[in-house]
């Protein structure tokens, strides 16, 4: 029953870091490494998706719509707020955060519940409103950075790297492996316009706070 459940799984192998600061990278016209890592994070998504695809063939596996959940917004509303929390946590410390630091990044739970929140009970796509997430997530990592001197980017890149659409990249590479090209299409346009607006979020939320970025 729950076996279209395993696409969750594809969010842990997308290389969400070097795809969001390569963004960033390429924002500070630092070229080279910019295109060096956003080369790297298409080589990984290309060999992890594909060879994802093979293995839903053979296992019988497809990445079927989720059942809906029979509960109400505001239990919806705090299971989202905990499960990002934990997923942003999780991703802080897999980067090698301390403990404190780790339980710092909240702030993408916050970002990240927003988003789906938007996404759910207001017309906004889901570019758009992946891209005020990143916004709230690079405001709310500039204010605690000015209090307790954590590095911006080691709160703002795990709060994001949870909004990385690895579903949709394998959704399109999926559908691309059974011919149906107008869908997979659809699917890889999605993710496409999100990847692009989570770092334009942070840069936005970097010009806004850091005078020495917005004038560099």
């Amino acid at each position: 029953v729950h076996e279209a459940g395993y696409i969750c799984s594809m969010l842990f192998i997308i290389p969400g870091f070097p795809f969001i600061t390569s963004g960033i990278d390429l924002a500070k016209l630092d070229i080279r490494s910019g295109i060096e890592r956003l080369t790297y994070s298409a080589i990984i998504v290309l060999v992890a998706t594909v060879f994802a695809w093979i293995m839903a063939l053979i296992l019988h596996l497809q990445p079927e719509e989720f059942s809906s959940l029979n509960i109400g917004n505001i239990t919806h509303l705090i299971l989202r707020l905990t499960a990002s929390f934990c997923g942003v946590f999780g991703f802080s410390i897999m980067f090698n955060s301390s403990i404190p630091m780790a339980a710092t990044t909240a702030v993408g739970a916050i970002a990240n519940t927003l988003r789906l929140e938007l996404v759910d009970f207001t017309a906004i796509p889901a570019a758009a409103a992946a891209f005020i997430g990143a916004v709230t997530a690079g405001l709310l990592a500039s204010f605690i950075k000015k209090y307790n001197g954590y590095p911006r980017i080691s709160l703002t890149v795990p709060s994001i790297v949870i909004m990385v659409p690895g579903l949709y990249l394998y959704r399109a590479i999926y559908i691309f492996g059974i011919m149906s090209l107008t869908e997979a299409v659809s699917w890889f346009t999605s993710a496409v316009m999100i990847i692009i607006a989570l770092p334009l979020g942070l840069i936005f939320a970097r010009i806004i706070t850091d005078r020495t970025f917005r004038y560099c």
